[in-house]
């Protein structure tokens, strides 16, 4: 095999749920080879370096194994590799996502008689 279209590999490798969601992010500009915008139907190659943002996080991968089937989770695992620094800022975005820096505080208590008539008045308007 020589090549296979890059919505197909992402598909594979589990990076998205379906084909579609694939063409859809590499169409939006959330998927990139080599610093440039990547199209849905690029030719991947084995040794390509992607960048892809993705809902839950950003990865940074190396392309190892090529495959347009989808298969067990362990088998997508073999078809690239994360790069240490792709993987380093993953793992310190988790820690400030859990020491809740990302997030709002939540508030103190029940909303009062008189918030609770503001918030009414705000959905209704």
């Amino acid at each position: 095999m020589t090549g296979t279209r890059l919505d197909k590999w992402l598909w594979a490798a589990r990076f998205f749920k379906t084909r579609t969601l694939a063409a859809k992010a590499c169409e939006l500009g959330r998927v990139q080879a080599s610093q440039q915008p990547a199209r849905s139907s690029r030719e991947l190659r084995v040794g390509d370096l992607l960048s892809i943002k993705t809902e839950g996080d950003d990865f940074e991968v190396e392309v190892l194994a090529l495959s347009d089937i989808r298969g067990p989770a362990s088998v997508a695992q073999t078809l690239y590799r994360e790069t240490e620094a792709s993987r380093e800022a993953r793992r310190k975005f988790a820690e400030d996502r859990k020491a809740g820096l990302y997030f709002a505080p939540a508030p103190a208590g029940r909303p009062s008689k008189r918030d609770r008539r503001r918030i009414i008045r705000f959905r209704s308007s």
